[in-house]
Order: C-alpha cells, then structure tokens, then sequence
C-alpha cells in the first residue's frame, strides 16, 4: 500500500491565519511527513526556514482566489514567492479570458512555466472545474499542456463546488502522463482521498491532513513510513 501522505498536501488558506496555526502546520507536516504545506504567500519564508531540513515541499498560490490579476502581476508574485523559498507554485489562472474565448490563459500560463521552470520549482495551475462543462475542461488541460505547466489543480476551495472524481478522471484521459492532477476542495476523509487517488489524482490539497492520516495510521497499525 503507497502511503496516504505522499499524495497529501496539508493546506490552510484560511483569511484569518495566526503564527500559532502556523507553527501547528509546521508541527504536523513534520510528524505525519505531507509531501507539502500549503501556505498563503505571507508566510513562505517562515515557513521554509522551518522546514529547510526536511523533504516537505513549500507551496503558496499566486492569483489567488479569482485569477483576476494581471499577468504582470502573477510574475511578479511569483519571483516574490521564489526569493521566500517557495518550492511551488498554485496560481489560478485567468478563468475570465478563457471564458472570454481569448489565448491569452495560454501566453500567461507559459509565462508562468518559464520563470517556475528556471528556479527549478513545480507550477500547478488552478483551473476552477465547477466554473467548467466537460468540453471546456479537455480544452482546459490542453491549454495547460501547452504551456507547460506541471500540475493542473481542480480547485481553489472558494467555489461553489470543489474536486469531483467525474472532473478528475476526465483530466487524467486528456493530460499527459507527464502532467500531474491535484484534487482539491471538500476533500475530507481518507476514502474521499482514496477514491480520487485511484480516479488519478497525484496530489491530494486538503485542511483535514491530520484526521486522515489518523484515519489512514488506525487501519494500517503502524507508524509514517
């Protein structure tokens, strides 16, 4: 059995986010071994310099939560979130744009890829799949491909609805093996996180972290390996 924890991301993006729920994300990436913590861009260099020594990954999002940011912009947060120590990236893309028919979620995103791509750091591209039908969604991670992105996410959270596995499985048949899947959004119990890993999901975005990898540590009678 692959280990529950290497797929999770334990996040908190919550808007009222104090130093002491920081130091208990940093307290349990380091028990529980999360493939990475997702944190706003305000505490990246905390953050990093706390877990420097250990193999937990350092993310924040750019764009966040509507995309509506120049790109410009995005670039700008991005180099910032580099210089903090961020090992990657979840930007939410221009969902206006692409809505709008226009090429310009491709120009930003390889902008985007590039500078991720010449730090060395993993770009995932939030594409908001409650806001997509299934054509939109193909068209979604071909755009994504394209531009070279790393990992399209199914979600900010903030959107009426968060990762379905129907969305998750489609965005596995159109992307590349190459092109990872992060579901994200409601995901709260180890079967939920079970069920989109097997729909092929790489990467699991949850705040529930803990009480799944309780759950996960319970059935498997034994230690984080």
């Amino acid at each position: 059995m692959i280990p529950i924890n290497t797929f999770l991301e334990h996040t908190q993006l919550s808007p009222v986010l104090t130093d002491h729920q920081v130091n208990q994300l940093i307290e349990d990436a380091q028990k529980y071994r999360f493939v990475g913590v997702c944190i706003p861009p305000f505490w990246v260099k905390k953050v990093k310099r706390e877990l420097q020594d250990t193999a937990v990954r350092t993310i924040t999002v750019v764009g966040f939560p509507l995309g509506h940011q120049m790109t410009e912009t995005k670039v700008f947060e991005t180099n910032k979130a580099i210089e903090n120590g961020a090992d990657e990236i979840d930007v939410v893309w221009s969902l206006s744009a692409f809505k709008s028919g226009m090429n310009w979620p491709k120009i930003e995103l390889a902008k985007l890829s590039s500078v991720c791509h010449d730090a060395g750091k993993i770009l995932k591209v939030i594409v908001e799949t409650a806001y997509l039908d299934r054509d939109e969604l193909v068209q979604a991670c071909k755009i994504c491909t394209d531009a070279g992105v790393d990992i399209v996410k199914t979600s900010t959270g903030f959107a009426p609805s968060g990762a379905r596995l129907e969305d998750v499985k489609v965005m596995r048949e159109v992307l590349p093996d190459q092109v990872g899947i992060k579901a994200s959004g409601g995901i709260k119990t180890l079967d939920q996180a079970k069920a989109f890993v097997q729909a092929g999901a790489d990467r699991i975005g949850t705040s529930t972290g803990v009480q799944i990898m309780e759950e996960w540590l319970s059935l498997k009678g034994g230690s984080v390996s």
